[in-house]
């Protein structure tokens, strides 16, 4: 089962170089026909989808046949916590699935996972394809990413000690020794915003993609061409989200790590078309967004395109970073310029981020 995984994993950063590959290559050669069982590189990449596929086959049968037939239901009343097993009842409407489901006590079942949650939401009868669909972008999208920004996050903080002391802190404010859990989140704002900083700095991705699909005018932007710019019928945009999030006339001190900059409302300065940042322009937000920030922040894209998982992967990076400062301190094991930037569907280092860890000593 090991080797399985692992070879599942591998081929995941596989399917992932490819990807960076295709997103920078300036020919599409992988459309010629017979170009994936001719082009060695090709074919490595068919057999490394194959053995995604086959992995995620296998555990979509598995939560299948598993799936269970009864679901515990907590009833509260009288002060009294009583539980009852009950039949799992048709699925018959959408809202009913959705109350079951948030009843159901997760923590108690066996092979917790998205994937049970799934197969539980959809049905036995949901179709395969669709499960391994959603696994693929969980598995490669959700890691890649996570990992990236997480790594980001580390850099910076690194480099500024007291920024480290201060988020330790409010954890140990927050949580003290327990684990976080989402209402703990809510309170660990400093940390949220950390991360989302690290996302300014390091956007995952760096670089968003438009095809036009009929014709448009683009508008003219800020010192741009007050008619506007017209885009035919199949033209590429490329959006480069790295440069946005260091724009001058969007960011104060932009190439700083200031965390502190999303708990703050920006004006425009009298930039045309542009509304400034705002956090209340979100009420409830966790994470700020692209409304907060009128899209000069897009660390997830933006609009009816905006990443499906992003409020997943913050949260998962924020849990991974208060874990790990929780218990740790944070030094980089060289200097910052010998980490080397590499680009292509995410940023990520060229060879890993090598840092020193040190138990801390003062945990409440």
């Amino acid at each position: 089962m090991l080797a399985i995984f692992t070879n599942a994993f591998q081929a995941v950063y596989g399917t992932l170089f490819e990807a960076e590959h295709r997103s920078t290559f300036y020919i599409p050669y992988w459309k010629i026909p017979l170009a994936r069982w001719i082009v060695p590189r090709q074919r490595k990449f068919y057999n490394d989808l194959k053995v995604i596929n086959d992995c995620l086959d296998g555990l979509i049968r598995n939560a299948k046949e598993t799936r269970q037939d009864t679901y515990k239901v907590a009833v509260v009343g009288l002060r009294k916590l009583h539980v009852a097993t009950l039949e799992m009842p048709k699925y018959h409407s959408l809202e009913t699935d959705v109350e079951k489901l948030q009843q159901r006590d997760y923590l108690n079942i066996k092979d917790a996972s998205l994937l049970r949650f799934l197969v539980d939401m959809r049905g036995s009868d949901v179709d395969d394809t669709q499960l391994r669909d959603d696994l693929m972008t969980m598995l490669i999208a959700g890691h890649e990413t996570t990992a990236a920004v997480l790594t980001w996050a580390v850099f910076l903080l690194a480099q500024n000690p007291s920024k480290i002391r201060k988020a330790q802190a409010e954890i140990d404010a927050v949580l003290g020794q327990e684990k976080p859990t989402y209402e703990s989140l809510k309170k660990l704002q400093y940390i949220r915003v950390i991360v989302a900083e690290s996302l300014r700095l390091y956007p995952q991705p760096p670089l968003l993609i438009r095809r036009a699909l009929k014709p448009d005018l683009l508008p003219g932007g800020y010192k741009g061409d007050k008619e506007g710019y017209p885009i035919p019928t199949g033209t590429d945009i490329f959006i480069s989200v790295y440069n946005l999030h260091r724009s001058p006339h969007f960011w104060d001190r932009p190439h700083e790590f200031e965390p502190e900059r999303f708990l703050e409302q920006r004006k425009s300065m009298d930039i045309e078309g542009w509304n400034g940042f705002d956090p209340s322009r979100s009420p409830g937000a966790l994470y700020p967004n692209e409304v907060v920030s009128d899209f000069a922040f897009l660390g997830f894209g933006g609009g009816p395109r905006k990443c499906v998982g992003d409020q997943f992967a913050v949260m998962e990076s924020t849990v991974g970073l208060v874990m790990l400062l929780q218990k740790f301190d944070v030094e980089l094991k060289g200097p910052p310029e010998s980490v080397e930037l590499v680009t292509g569907a995410t940023i990520h280092t060229k060879n890993g981020l090598w840092c020193k860890l040190t138990k801390r000593s003062n945990v409440h």
